[in-house]
């Protein structure tokens, strides 16, 4: 699938150019979610550092944009948080 920008909502703003992100996709895994280019639609927005909490078809997790240049986002590989109490 691809990216929905109307399941991307901000959480927090600081005013320095640092947010924090919700992202929600039944359709993609974390894998697609993560990979370069697929918040390119959401470039003008985000920030080198900004956080993503990410509930994807996989699972719940969190990442970073490690870069937004020219139009393309990239975010670190998603670190899924647990979903259950083993």
């Amino acid at each position: 699938m691809a990216f929905a920008k109307a399941n991307l909502s901000l959480v927090n703003y600081s005013g320095n150019g640092f947010h924090i992100w919700h992202y929600v996709s039944t359709a993609d895994n974390s894998d697609a979610i993560d990979g370069a280019g697929y918040f390119n639609d959401a470039a003008s927005e985000m920030n080198v550092g900004d956080v993503i909490f990410v509930n994807s078809s996989n699972g719940f997790g969190i990442a970073m944009v490690i870069e937004n240049a020219s139009g393309t986002v990239d975010t670190g590989n998603i670190t899924s948080l647990a979903t259950d109490n083993r």
